[in-house]
């Protein structure tokens, strides 16, 4: 009885553990030119980078982020089509599923010989813990640019997996964690990858 109340509390925090998975980092790489003068002054308005459908509501979600980082370094808010410059939003979200490590059943043969007789034994052991949670994989990347002339001022991106167990793998939450990840200490060090928890 013992041992079933073991093995039944063993299995209850598998369970549990696999619903407490923990959050990776947000990943960001930025770059930009080599006068950041322009950066941070003047007015700017987010609009989609091209081939984006800016119209999607997890789009405007991630546009509305972006534009309160914008405006929290420096500019001015601008209708689309209008500013000084621009910044081209992209976003690329996708579900995947981890493979299980290992089989979830193991074989064991074992035997043995001796003077009083021989034996042989067959043992066969089950995984019971839960097959892993689909992850969501988000990148969002944007590009500051003159507007007049298309010349690119700064560009970069930030990406982050979140299981779906996960309130992070939302977009309400998902959104505002990976635009200030991606606008911290603008505009950051030119090719440098950083990881923001």
């Amino acid at each position: 009885m013992k041992c079933l109340r073991i093995a039944v509390l063993t299995v209850g925090l598998a369970a549990l553990a696999g619903c407490v998975t923990p959050v990776g980092p947000v990943e960001v790489t930025r770059f930009h030119a080599e006068d950041v003068s322009p950066l941070g002054k003047g007015t700017i308005a987010v609009e989609p980078a091209p081939g984006s459908d800016g119209s999607t509501l997890e789009w405007q979600t991630y546009r509305a982020a972006v534009m309160r980082q914008l405006v929290r370094v420096g500019y001015t808010e601008a209708g689309t089509g209008a500013g000084d410059q621009v910044a081209q939003l992209r976003l690329v979200r996708s579900t995947f599923q981890p493979d299980r490590s290992g089989s979830p059943v193991s074989v064991g043969v074992g035997g043995s010989t001796g003077s009083y007789g021989s034996g042989l034994g067959v043992g066969i052991g089950f995984d019971l813990t839960p097959k892993p949670k689909a992850q969501v994989s988000t990148e969002l990347a944007v590009s500051i640019r003159e507007r007049a002339s298309g010349k690119v001022l700064w560009e970069g991106r930030a990406s982050f997996t979140a299981s779906t167990a996960s309130p992070l793998s939302g977009t309400g939450l998902a959104a505002p964690k990976m635009s200030e990840a991606l606008f911290l200490n603008f505009p950051g060090k030119s090719g440098e990858t950083i990881e923001v928890k």
